[in-house]
Order: C-alpha cells, then structure tokens, then sequence
C-alpha cells in the first residue's frame, strides 16, 4: 500500500464511518423508483415529415398525468414545448427528429445556425419550463441530426461548434432538451442521440429522474455533454448509458447551488467523464456516485474549475467505481483555464473515494489552489494499475492507496 504524501492518516474503521454518514446525508432526498409510462390521451402515426403544429397540438390539448403516444414511424419537428404535468410517450422503433433548419430554433437576433461572440441565440428543441410531474418515455429515439447539414447552409451543427473552437467564440446551437424552473421531470428509457449541442440541460429544478436513458452521441460532435444538471436539487440519475463528445455528466452551480444528487449504478463510455464544475460559483453539495462504470473516457471522476467561476464543493462521494482505458482516472483541478482571472476561488472539502477500481495506468492528479485552500480528499480501498502517475499540489489526502489492481475488463 503507498500513501500519496506525507498527510495524516485516518484508520480504517474511521474511514467507513465517515463514507457511511456522507452517502446517507448526500443521496437525492426523494424516495426514487422505477417510473411507469403514464396512459396516453392520443395515439400519433408519423410520416416522415415535418410535423410541428400536430405535435404541439396534441401536446397542449392533452389532459394532465397523461401522455401524448408517438405509436409508429418518423416524425421531424422544429422546437416543441411539453406543458406542465403532460408527457410525451415515444414508443420502441419510433424516431422524433429534430429539424435541422436553424431559423425554427431563432430567439429573434438572427443568431442560431451562427458562430458569433454573442450566445443563446436559439430555443431547445424540447423545452419544458415552469412544468410539474412532466417528462419523455419510451423505448424509441430522439434524433438530434447534429451532423446533418443544416438548411441554407453547407455545415452541420458540429461543423459550427469545431468552427468556434477554432475562433474561440460561441456556437449558437440549440440544447436537445432544456429543463427550466420545473419540479419532478422523469426521463425513461428514451434514447437520445446526436445532440446539436447539451443534450440533457436540468437548469433551477427540484426533482429530475433519468432512469434507463441511453445518449448515444460520437466523440467528434464536439461540446455536446449528456447531462447537466444546472443550479438543481433532488436529482437522480440511474442506469443510464452515455457515451458522448464531452462530460457524461456535468453537475454545475452558476444559477444557483446543485446539491442531493445520485448517479447510480450508470455505463459511461466515450467522453469527458462523471464531472462537476467548470461553473460551480454557486457550490455543488452532498452528490453521490455510487456503482459506475467507465470504459474509455478520457477522464474519470472530475472536478474542474478555475478562480473565475469556482465556489465550494463539498460532501461528494464516489464508490463502487470500475474504470478501464481512461487516461485521468481521477482529476480534481482547481486551475482549470489558466488564463482565467478573478477572486471566485475553487474549494474541493470533504471528497471521499470509496472502492476504486483502476485496471488500465492513468494519471491522478489533486491540484488545490493554494496551502491555504487545500484540495481535502478521503481515500478508502483504492486499487491502481501499477505504472499510474500520482501528481499532487496543494492537497491533503488522508488513506492510501495499492498499486495491485488486476483484470482487463470491468
């Protein structure tokens, strides 16, 4: 067993009491189950086309605890706003596409389908805003078309997001699914895939369940994150598979705190990782991750931020983690754009590793911002690949960690 540095240790049993009290107090405080698709209020065929207005529709006349059923076919829509306690049922083999006409998503400044200094220039494609008891079911497809060539033009919703990468402004590209200012939002088994931009956005709501959700979205789409939950509380997600161009999950607070969240028993495959930050000024508390696994991220569980949108985060536990292929195992980065100016200083306390497993080398890396605000880490049976580099700065890490992790799959 190596220690990590000349820090304090805890023992072992002190070690468990303190992850046991930290997952009882950090999970989402809400009694989650598996959701059951509510009745439907009408049955739709879809033809292929555009079908906007019959959506909508159907949407806003149907009665509440009901849901508006996609039974069959290809339906192509522009923005649709599901309303308050109405779902949308999207059944096995059906795809609901989103248009790749940029003028439909326009919030009136000519800005969506634009690379510009100027951002939010376009509506979600799905919205739900000010809703209660909402959501999205099925065991069918929501389309994002984010490599199709967009209308009038000749690039993609990705070719606008590399094109800002490279001007270093905003692509003005619309979220696949927005939630806003809501209460007890249920995503179910519906496969997401090929995001224009965010796929999953939780901004300011209390009460989101993703359960059984597949995004399915390739590395080269570029700033398309699975979910985000946003300035949120009382959030689970759980037995989800996500595999996309950027974090797998990213838990931010710049809007307001993010705290009561679970990420339980989850696949992630290609991206950015399980994440909090960069924006976390608000502070990001009591999450639990518990039973994921990892396969071929390029990150692992990660912290980031920088002194221009850092805040606290503090009561996080991760346990029960399997993580191969994955070049940063476990990142906690206080310095994360480095040009980034201002006094909003990133503070990482009470961060618990609990059964880690590790079976490829990686690089760990712990970089505080300063002796005075140290990073502040637990470790508890954390087993690494023998080879792994540990960088360390600014932290106190208590527990120890083996280089004898064995096996080549998860």
């Amino acid at each position: 067993m190596k220690h990590p540095g000349s820090c304090q240790m805890l023992g072992y049993f002190a070690v468990l009491l303190v992850a046991s009290l930290q997952y009882a107090a950090s999970r989402d405080l809400r009694q989650v189950s598996e959701p059951k698709i509510p009745a439907s209020c009408e049955s739709l065929k879809g033809n292929g086309g555009d079908e906007t207005s019959v959506l909508q529709k159907a949407l806003n006349s149907c009665a509440k605890d009901r849901v508006v059923h996609l039974a069959s076919g290809t339906f192509v829509s522009g923005p649709l706003t599901i309303p308050s306690g109405v779902g949308l049922w999207i059944d096995s083999g059906v795809v609901l596409k989103a248009s790749n006409n940029p003028k439909l998503y326009d919030t009136g400044k000519n800005l969506c389908g634009t690379v510009n200094k100027v951002y939010h220039g376009c509506k979600p494609f799905i919205h739900m805003t000010n809703a209660v008891g909402s959501g999205i079911y099925g065991k069918g497809i929501i389309d994002g078309q984010g490599g199709v060539k967009l209308t009038g033009k000749n690039q993609s919703w990705w070719d606008l997001a590399h094109e800002a990468k490279i001007k270093n402004e905003h692509q003005n590209n619309p979220f696949l699914i927005e939630i806003a200012n809501s209460r007890d939002i249920t995503l179910y088994q519906i496969t997401i895939k090929n995001g224009p931009n965010f796929q999953v956005v939780v901004s300011q709501t209390n009460g989101f369940t993703a359960w059984g959700v597949t995004i399915d979205t390739p590395a080269s789409a570029g700033n398309t994150d699975g979910i985000d939950p946003a300035g949120s509380q009382n959030i689970t997600i759980a037995h989800c598979s996500i595999s996309t161009g950027d974090d797998n999950v990213a838990i931010k607070a710049s809007n307001g705190p993010s705290r009561y969240i679970s990420v339980t028993n989850n696949h992630f495959g290609r991206g950015h990782g399980m994440s909090i930050g960069s924006d976390i000024n608000d502070g990001v508390s009591d999450v639990t991750v518990t039973t994921l696994t990892l396969d071929g991220t390029d990150n692992g569980l990660r912290i980031k931020s920088d002194r221009s949108r850092g805040g606290l985060v503090t009561g996080v536990s991760y346990t029960d983690v399997c993580m191969e292929k994955v070049a940063h195992p476990i990142i906690l980065d206080t310095d994360y754009s480095h040009t980034a100016t201002g006094n909003l200083i990133p503070e990482y306390r009470n961060i618990v590793f609990n059964n880690i497993k590790v079976l490829t080398t990686g690089t760990f890396t712990f970089d505080g911002f300063s002796d005075q605000k140290p990073i502040q880490v637990t470790l508890n049976n954390i087993h690494i690949k023998k080879g792994s580099k540990w960088v360390m700065k600014h932290a106190k890490i208590s527990g120890k960690y083996a280089e004898d992790a064995s096996g080549s799959r998860c």
